[in-house]
């Protein structure tokens, strides 16, 4: 049972004096201290977050209002720009580098009264599905120690089944936040391509990057969700929000359709969690919706098409990364060019290198045909294939994963496979459609999520339907 009550509760708590925000600091900063031995937090923000907890009480006991989030401390995954601590994405090359300003999800979460009180562990530039690519430390799973959380947002919800704070963000790409959601038994929600601002967001692949929440419950995700979403002007990617509040949840699923996806339940599954998963959506059919296979052909090509176009965009978006401005510069170079070569050489990572090579590669001359744009190609299937399995079917079902969290350093020596965790991921992703992991069963002790997925800007009925999942899990 969580020390943690819903985000709502500790709200009205706070506003009605009954609890004061220092204290809610004060029990996460020392939860982050006692979970030391899972390496799921990089850096404390201790100093602002209790200045700001401070402030809080004070207008409290004044009587003002402070908002939705009020006295709620978080936890922000450490791509995201904060005050407070450095940003380092847990790459060696951003060592040292502090915000000169706050990514915009931090100021509109601060906006409503929430405080971050830590910076959370990832791969590397979030390139990863296990943490094992962080240039700091490996996180450990909750449930395990000995095996991985996910990634690359793997601290993000270790941190959450931890206790450490009642909610995390998370950055999803290829699915970095659903993932180890499913690996650890948490809500990890991956909105519409666009709903949340990526401004102050250390870019990883653009075309598909995504901030979402992690949380203990949908009803915690959707409010998190509601407080961030909308246009910015620092975001010329953002889309207008729906004008409903996403806390708003229709639960009912009579009359839906919701479409099992074919080729995610095949052979490759564990048979164990096709089990789980077929079983939660039995409960949905119990609950009155119309549960239908849905095959979409190009499925399969997925995850060749995203790494591809991911590397890409990675080459791309690391190429400012140089050692002159900012981080992490070889001290010894007797040139610009030496400093260029040392410095990226030593602050980089191998999955950051092997990134930027196969991104450089897949859009050199002579090979952007044969590789990249054929790749864009079948994105454009893809697209085409969920926009008509949507004109059938509500939604679309199936695993976050064919496997339960696996153990650390069983993949770390093969790229391959290590990107094959990714696979019932990253066509969401791709799409740019809305995603969720709602745990929903235990295997070996281990959780399994089961992933949802929706049309484009329809993440208020995808939110309902996952708190119809959580409530008949």
């Amino acid at each position: 049972m969580s020390q943690w009550p819903s985000i709502a509760d500790i709200v009205q708590s706070v506003e009605a004096g009954k609890v004061q925000a220092t204290e809610l600091v004060r029990q996460a900063l020392k939860t982050i201290e006692d979970k030391q031995e899972y390496q799921a937090i990089i850096a404390v923000i201790k100093e602002r977050a209790e200045n700001r907890a401070a402030d809080i009480d004070k207008r409290v006991a004044k009587g003002e209002k402070i908002g939705r989030l009020a006295g709620v401390p978080f936890i922000a995954k450490d791509n995201m720009l904060t005050f407070g601590s450095e940003t380092t994405a847990a790459s060696n090359i951003l060592k040292g580098f502090e915000a000169p300003y706050q990514a915009t999800a931090i100021e509109k979460l601060e906006a409503e009264g929430a405080i971050c009180v830590a910076k959370a562990n990832l791969d590397a530039f979030a390139h990863g599905a296990s943490t094992e690519n962080s240039d700091v430390m490996t996180t450990k799973n909750p449930h395990d120690t000995s095996r991985v959380p996910g990634g690359s947002s793997g601290g993000s919800a270790a941190a959450v089944v931890l206790d450490m704070a009642p909610f995390a963000l998370g950055t999803d790409t290829g699915g970095s936040i659903r993932l180890p959601a499913s690996f650890t038994g948490a809500v990890g929600y991956k909105p519409t391509y666009g709903l949340v601002s990526r401004s102050g967001v250390i870019a990883m692949a653009s075309s598909t990057d995504v901030i979402g929440p992690l949380a203990r419950t949908v009803e915690d995700a959707a409010l998190v969700l509601d407080v961030m979403s909308g246009r910015d002007d620092l975001d010329g990617t953002t889309i207008e929000r729906d004008t409903s509040p996403y806390t708003t949840l229709d639960v009912s699923v009579k009359g839906k359709t919701v479409g099992i996806i074919a080729e995610y339940m095949d052979e490759g599954v564990d048979p164990a969690i096709r089990k789980e998963i077929e079983a939660a959506v039995k409960q949905l059919q119990a609950a009155g919706a119309n549960i239908v296979s849905v095959s979409l052909p190009s499925l399969p090509l997925a995850l060749a098409c995203y790494y591809i176009i991911c590397p890409a965009e990675v080459s791309s978006n690391l190429s400012r990364y140089d050692g002159q401005h900012y981080g992490f510069s070889h001290a010894d170079a007797k040139s610009l060019e030496e400093s260029y070569n040392w410095s990226r050489s030593e602050g980089f990572g191998d999955e950051a290198k092997r990134r930027i090579m196969i991104g450089t590669y897949v859009l050199s001359s002579g090979y952007y045909d044969a590789y990249y744009k054929k790749a864009q190609t079948v994105r454009t299937k893809l697209v085409e294939e969920f926009t008509r399995a949507f004109k059938k079917v509500d939604f679309l079902a199936g695993p976050v994963a064919p496997m339960t969290a696996f153990e650390i350093g069983k993949n770390v020596d093969d790229p391959l496979q290590m990107y094959l965790v990714d696979i019932m991921t990253v066509a969401a992703s791709l799409v740019g459609i809305p995603a969720v992991s709602v745990p929903v069963a235990k295997v070996q002790g281990l959780p399994v999520g089961l992933q949802l997925m929706a049309p484009q800007k329809h993440d208020r009925a995808l939110l309902s339907l996952a708190a119809k999942i959580k409530e008949t899990a």
